[in-house]
This record gives structure tokens, C-alpha cells and sequence, in this order.
């Protein structure tokens, strides 16, 4: 059993609109990610000249350090504390330490730097910064070594000086760069954003001109659009719309020639049903009626096979394309089918109709209903060209990759001449006595064509008599692709 196919939910997307999103989306997403990096740049830029004010602070208070008398000095002059004090945003903070970590001068609470691998490498004079925090409150220290020992060659006798303060000013400014930044950018998004619409609108406008164009033409105009009057973008669009234009215009050209074959074909049988209706209405003798209702009954049948020849040829040119709708079946199975529905009427024309077969498997990709309809098609059309007393035979082999099908009769033949017209349709060759309506090989054609086979038409090279070279049709389909291997041994091949 065939999985229930799950229905299909139409989404009509608009380009505009996807084109907007893919720009505006990635453009909204970029925007909080560069106030992000605004903010840390402006931090950065705004750390450089507090921590160089910073510095130099830590360089003048580490030339006031002195030790007299092998002591250090503990208080510094007013004027230099003023100068470290003098900040009306921020607090500032000093601190010095002897050797051993004992306090000198300055405020006590001023955290101390971590040892680490790097303060090792620390020349005195050297001036490093780190972020700390001091009762709560984050502060930006920055601190030296002052060498106490005059001599080089003993061991130096380090001193640290560090200075401190908190980080209004810092954010102060990196606010302001922030804002510098930012609010142009509030000016220039609406901006960005009218442009891109505009210019999407315009990018688009070839589109809509296309649509005019063609809302503008009438039902009947199928005639190709001009590529070069279309973007290059769309142009492989146009080129397809053309393609179906053409295949369409072929179609609907095909169903206006085959309605007008058709009514004319059907007027022959029609006028002839009608003028023995009438001479049979006019007739008094009972022969006579009898007879104009016999000629009722053949133009009545022929009326009936034309329509339903005409049905096939319209269900064999509608099919799917090649391949659709097929499944696996054996040809041979099928074709033995078909000629046991016809020994029936072989009977009623006095000719043998027979089968032969291989034996080997003929699987195919087909449609069992066409391709029965094709092969008793041909059959029909053997029956009818052949006298009573001959033979038609019906064969199915294998050849290399092909699955073979052939029709043999021992009728009147075809000239090579007239072989490629007679799977015209309504085409019947002069001088042919057997009733028929031109329709059969026409439709054998155009199924073979649904099945990728390929059609040929030989004389028949079994056939005694020399006045009847009798016809041979041969048709060579393709084995279904999961089909072994054939043997090497080449088989029989007939004409």
C-alpha cells in the first residue's frame, strides 16, 4: 500500500520582503554588537589619558621617597598632597610602603598588589596599573618600586609607592565617546532603512514592468518574451516561461489539428449513417431495408472504432512524460494476454494467429493499459491487410539490453517509400482495400515514443509467397534498469 501523500501547505513568500529581511536582520543583529564593541573601545580610550595623569602621579611621588638616616620619609609636603588631592570628580589615594611591607605614610585601606611572576621582573621605576576595589568601590591603582640601596652591588631594598582613584571620570568620558557615536548612528539607521526600501523598489520595478507586459497580452499571444528587454537575473526565468510558451503552443497547435482531422474523418461515416437511414425510411421492399440497415450497422461500426481510435490517440498524447506512471511488468506475459483476446476475431478473418516466445525475462518500465492498447493495434492492423488463409504472428524476445516485440504478417507489405508516412495520422496508402481509419499506427508511435521504444518496419522474411512480402514491425524497449546481465550469446535475429 501506497503512504497516504501528507497535503501540501501553499506559502506565497514575497521576494520584497525576503530580500528586506535578509538585509535588515543581519544589519539589527550588528547593531547592538557594535555598541558592545563602541563601549569597549571608548573604555579603552578613555583609560589611556587618566592612566598617564596616574603615572605621572606614582613618578613624582616616588622621587619624594628618600630615607634619611636609614629612615623613610614619613609625611610628605602639603603642596604634594594637594596636588594628589586636587580632583573634584573623583577620590584619590596614596600610599607608600617600606621594605618588609611596613606602612610609611598615605592611607592604610589601599589594597596591595598579588604577588606574581610578573612584579619579580619589576625594575624600580617601572610603572604598572591594575583594577581593584577599595570599601566597595572599584578604583584604578597604579604603583612602582623605589630602590632605597645606593650601592648596586648589594641587595636593593625596594620601596613601593602606589596611587589611586575611582572611576567617574573614566566613565564619564567613555559616555560621552558613547553618545558621540551612538545617537548619529539613531540619525543615520532610519536612513539606511529608507534607502535600502528605496533602492529594492527600484531593484525590483523590472519585475513588475515584466508582469504588465504580460497581464497586457491577450489569451492568444503565446509568442516567446524578448530576453534582452528583462534583467540578467531573470533572464534563465524568461528562458523557461519561453520554453513552456513554446510546448504550450505546441500542444494547443496539435489539438486544433487533431479537431479538424477528427470532424473531417467523422463526416465520412456520419453522411453515410444519415443516407442509409434515409434510403432505408424510403424503402418499402423488406430486402431492400434490410440491406440499408446492414450498410446502418457497418457505417455504425466504423463510426464507433474511428471514435474510440480517436480517444486512444488523445490518451496516448496526453500521457505523462516518459517514465511517469510506469511501473515494472513482463512484456511477455502482457503481449501473450493480448493475443488471446484476439484469436476470437482471428477466427472470424480465417487467419492463424500465433505466439512465440524465449523464455527469458522482458521486464520493462510500461503502462500495461497503452501498451496493450498498442499492440492490439497492430494486431488489428495485421488482421486486416492480411487474406484469409495467412498467417500473423506476435513475438517476444530478448536482444542484448532490449526487450523485443514483433508483429509479422503475411499481407501485401508496405513499399519502403510509404514506411515513414504511415505512422501519420489519417494516412492511408492508395489502392487499400481494408477498411480502417489511418489512426492505428499513429497511436502504436506515440506509445512507443511514452516508453522510449524504438519502432521499425521491415518485410516479413518468412514469407513464401512473393505476392505478399507481408510486413514486419519490431520494437525494441529499454529493460528495466534493475535487469540482470544477459547472457553473451547473441540471440536469433529476424530481417
Amino acid at each position: 500500500m501506497n503512504p497516504v501523500a501528507e497535503e501540501e501547505v501553499e506559502i506565497q513568500h514575497s521576494l520584497f520582503g525576503e530580500i528586506l529581511d535578509w538585509m535588515l536582520a543581519p544589519l539589527l543583529l550588528l547593531w547592538p554588537m557594535s555598541i558592545a564593541i563602541t563601549y569597549l573601545v571608548a573604555k579603552s580610550i578613555a583609560n589611556q589619558p587618566f592612566d598617564h595623569a596616574l603615572e605621572d602621579s606614582v613618578t613624582v611621588l616616588a622621587q619624594q621617597v628618600r630615607e634619611v638616616n636609614g629612615k623613610l620619609v614619613q609625611r610628605l609636603p602639603g603642596s604634594a598632597r594637594d596636588i594628589l588631592r586636587a580632583d573634584d570628580i573623583d577620590n584619590v589615594y596614596f600610599q607608600i610602603m617600606g621594605p618588609q611591607g611596613r606602612y610609611v605614610d598615605g592611607d592604610r585601606d589601599l589594597p596591595q598588589p598579588e604577588a606574581r611572576a610578573e612584579d619579580d621582573e619589576l625594575r624600580p621605576g617601572d610603572v604598572r596599573f591594575r583594577n581593584d576595589n577599595l570599601h566597595g568601590t572599584p578604583i584604578r591603582i597604579a604603583y612602582s618600586y623605589v630602590n632605597l640601596e645606593e650601592d648596586s652591588k648589594r641587595e636593593p631594598r625596594l620601596a613601593m609607592v602606589q596611587v589611586a582613584e575611582t572611576l567617574e571620570k573614566r566613565a564619564k568620558l567613555a559616555n560621552e565617546i558613547i553618545k558621540g557615536v551612538i545617537l548619529p548612528q539613531f540619525i543615520i539607521l532610519p536612513v539606511v532603512l529608507a534607502l535600502v526600501w528605496f533602492a529594492l523598489s527600484r531593484g525590483l520595478l523590472p519585475l513588475a514592468e515584466l508582469q504588465e507586459r504580460i497581464r497586457a497580452r491577450s489569451s492568444d499571444d503565446l509568442s516567446p518574451i524578448a530576453p534582452n528587454q528583462v534583467p540578467e537575473e531573470i533572464t534563465p526565468l524568461v528562458r523557461s516561461l519561453n520554453e513552456m510558451l513554446g510546448r504550450l503552443s505546441l500542444s494547443i497547435e496539435m489539438q486544433k489539428r487533431f479537431i479538424a482531422d477528427a470532424a473531417h474523418q467523422m463526416k465520412t461515416p456520419l453522411a453515410g449513417m444519415r443516407m442509409q437511414s434515409e434510403l432505408a425510411l424510403r424503402q418499402t421492399d423488406h430486402d431492400e431495408i434490410h440491406r440499408s440497415l446492414e450498410q446502418l450497422a457497418k457505417s455504425s461500426e466504423a463510426a464507433t472504432r474511428l471514435v474510440n481510435q480517436l480517444l486512444a490517440l488523445a490518451r496516448a498524447e496526453n500521457q505523462p512524460q516518459a517514465g511517469a506512471a510506469h511501473e515494472q511488468l513482463d512484456l511477455t506475459g502482457l503481449a501473450r494476454n493480448v493475443v488471446r483476446d484476439w484469436v476470437q476475431a482471428s477466427f472470424n478473418y480465417r487467419i492463424d494467429l500465433g505466439f512465440e516466445e524465449q523464455g527469458e525475462d522482458t521486464i520493462i518500465d510500461g503502462n500495461a493499459v497503452m501498451l496493450r492498447e498498442m499492440l492490439s493495434n497492430l494486431i488489428d492492423n495485421a488482421l486486416r491487410y492480411t487474406p484469409a488463409g495467412g498467417s500473423v504472428t506476435v513475438r517476444v524476445r530478448r536482444n542484448a539490453d532490449e526487450a523485443v516485440l514483433e508483429v509479422e504478417d503475411t499481407g501485401p507489405g508496405i513499399p519502403p517509400a510509404e514506411r515513414q508516412h504511415v505512422f501519420e495520422r489519417f494516412y492511408r496508402i492508395l489502392g487499400s482495400s481494408a477498411e480502417g481509419s489511418g489512426l492505428g499506427l499513429a497511436i502504436v508511435r506515440e506509445i512507443a515514443q511514452q516508453h522510449g521504444a524504438e519502432v521499425d518496419l521491415f518485410s516479413n522474411p518468412r514469407a513464401q509467397n512473393p505476392k505478399y512480402p507481408g510486413c514486419l514491425f519490431r520494437l525494441s524497449f529499454p529493460l528495466h534498469a534493475a535487469e540482470p546481465e544477459p547472457n553473451d550469446e547473441e540471440p536469433p535475429h529476424y530481417g
